[in-house]
């Protein structure tokens, strides 16, 4: 039997856009709300109702935790996935323990059964001694998840303590890639579908999934347009960026494939 590799691609703010990356044949299309205080925002939910209209699912971050307005921002946008991606693993974080967001997640499961979870797990970047138990956060997060998100936590380059993440409180969008050998034993171990993410781009994609094995690979950084500088746009996408990563995905698709027949 033939496993299709889910696409991902984050972050998709508007209808035209949208339509653009499912034409080219993205699965999951991510957006992100950024403010709690100004969460209504009629084009992401526009880009949803597009997204709904199709094949593709829509895929939802929310940078805030307070159950109230998330739920009523669900209410309002109705995704397909809510993806929650707080910084798990640093002391600094502001969104309390994980007995509050396994909490969250219960609520939230409970609110609106028919939205799929996403959990970021954080796993130190390549080449780092990792100071992470991201199996261990895995095992208490699974039974309020559908989908786990490897992605990579920074930190400082002894090795000696974590560093403050892109979005503070949060892990993603830091363009490097996660140790490998980490979100491999999390394939192995997970009883949920895993979507390797953390730096992930045309050019490392095939690797990735040659090694990992995940269910899906998901792109931010990696497939965003740049400015003069060389430096990622955020919320703008190349799109040939993104055709590359869907040509190697399902490059890499057709050979894993291949070998399990």
């Amino acid at each position: 039997m033939k496993n299709n590799i889910i696409i991902q691609i984050y972050e998709v703010q508007t209808p035209a856009e949208a339509e653009r990356l499912i034409e080219i044949g993205v699965d999951h299309i991510g957006s992100v709300i950024v403010s709690e205080r100004e969460w209504r925002i009629p084009v992401v939910k526009e880009t949803m109702n597009l997204i709904g209209s199709t094949s593709s699912k829509s895929s939802l971050i929310m940078l805030f935790s307070e159950l109230n307005n998330i739920l009523r921002a669900l209410d309002y946008y109705r995704p397909d996935i809510l993806h929650f991606c707080e910084d798990i693993a640093s002391s600094y974080s502001i969104y309390g323990n994980c007995e509050d967001l396994i909490l969250l997640q219960q609520n939230i499961k409970e609110k609106f059964p028919e939205i799929k979870l996403i959990r970021s797990i954080p796993i130190t970047q390549s080449g780092m001694k990792n100071q992470v138990t991201s199996i261990e956060f895995a095992g208490m997060f699974e039974p309020v998840s559908d989908y786990f998100l490897t992605d990579t936590l920074l930190v400082k380059s002894s090795g000696s303590g974590l560093k403050n993440q892109p979005v503070e409180g949060f892990v993603g969008i830091t363009g490097r890639t996660c140790d490998w050998d980490v979100a491999a034993k999390l394939v192995e171990s997970s009883s949920i579908p895993v979507i390797l993410a953390g730096g992930i781009a045309p050019d490392n994609v095939f690797d990735g999934i040659t090694r990992v094995c995940p269910a899906g690979v998901d792109s931010c950084t990696g497939t965003n347009s740049l400015d003069f500088k060389g430096n990622p746009i955020r919320f703008q996408k190349d799109l040939e960026k993104v055709r590359r990563f869907v040509e190697e995905t399902r490059r890499a698709e057709k050979r894993r494939n291949l070998i399990h027949v």
